[in-house]
């Protein structure tokens, strides 16, 4: 994927921030280090645009990037991690509040990409916040990230695992959700995810 662009947009701590040029938008969520920040980077083909850090909750605004691509220009969206981030309650809450602005109320969101540890186990969380996208109509999709942090058998189990866990949660509620296994230091998946980020705009 030629990606001619890529550029930070804005930063926004209110729903009066965000952009209003009408672009196709596309989503990246998550819990706090999970590796969106990173993920994001490779996708773009750039090394610091969305900062990354080892420290569970460095994103706590919503930042947009925009991307030129060769045939679409798109903004990705880099949302707040929710999780064990080590801020107090009433941060998390005023995040919360912020994400939920945005997911429910963006007619330029075309999708939202769930992203999953590979060496972590679905939760609750993340299965509430896939129906609460298929509720708004906005496609879910699911990158499992750090996929080199594993050993090629292991890794190939744990994909195996959890793509049979998406479909049977999907077959319930006549979702079809693409779950793409990436690697943001290797490039794994990286242009299976554009393919399924590029269907939905």
């Amino acid at each position: 994927m030629k990606i001619k662009k890529a550029e930070l947009a804005a930063s926004c701590a209110t729903a009066s921030q965000f952009p209003k040029d009408g672009l196709p938008e596309v989503a990246f969520l998550g819990r706090s280090n999970v590796g969106k920040s990173s993920l994001l980077n490779k996708l773009v083909s750039r090394k610091k645009l969305a900062r990354t850090s080892s420290t569970p909750g460095k994103t706590r605004l919503i930042h947009f990037f925009l991307a030129e691509l060769e045939p679409v220009t798109l903004l990705l969206a880099d949302l707040p991690g929710y999780g064990w981030a080590r801020v107090s309650r009433k941060e998390r809450e005023s995040w919360q509040g912020l994400i939920e602005s945005y997911l429910d109320g963006r007619p330029t969101l075309r999708a939202g990409i769930l992203l999953q540890d590979l060496r972590r186990d679905f939760t609750e969380d993340e299965t509430l916040l896939l129906e609460w996208l298929a509720e708004r109509n906005v496609r879910p999709l699911i990158a499992l990230t750090k996929c080199d942090k594993l050993k090629p058998m292991r890794r190939a189990q744990r994909v195996k695992t959890l793509k049979a866990e998406v479909a049977k949660f999907a077959a319930t509620r006549g979702l079809d959700i693409p779950v793409i296994a990436t690697s943001s230091s290797s490039g794994q998946g990286i242009d299976d995810l554009w393919r399924a980020v590029l269907a939905e705009l």
